[in-house]
């Protein structure tokens, strides 16, 4: 093994800035996850109000106006609205999933 692929010693400033970064982030995750929750939450009664009332578990025009509101928030905070879009898709997708679950048990 050569002296390049040793690992090299962290100096302890840097270490303490990687921990303190790190922590930050786990903070930010687990604020998501309980955001996430939240909205799932809301989601659910959405659903179950559509399914009372026999409405398509799917919004394409909801979710349209979402997705560019969604693009101009990201933009404004520095986010790829590209990666935006594909997050909200993906959770509209799971959106759709449980309200199409809710209807089938309405029957």
């Amino acid at each position: 093994m050569s002296d390049s692929t040793l690992p090299r010693p962290v100096d302890d400033s840097v270490r303490a800035d990687l921990t303190r970064l790190r922590e930050s982030i786990d903070n930010i995750d687990a604020a998501v996850v309980y955001m996430l929750a939240e909205r799932f939450k809301c989601t659910q009664q959405v659903g179950v109000l559509k399914a009372e009332h026999k409405l398509p578990p799917a919004d394409p025009a909801r979710e349209a106006r979402q997705i560019a509101r969604l693009r101009e928030l990201a933009e404004s905070a520095k986010l790829d609205p590209a990666f935006a879009e594909k997050l909200l898709n993906f959770i509209i997708a799971e959106v759709i999933r449980h309200h199409e679950t809710i209807a089938d048990g309405a029957r």
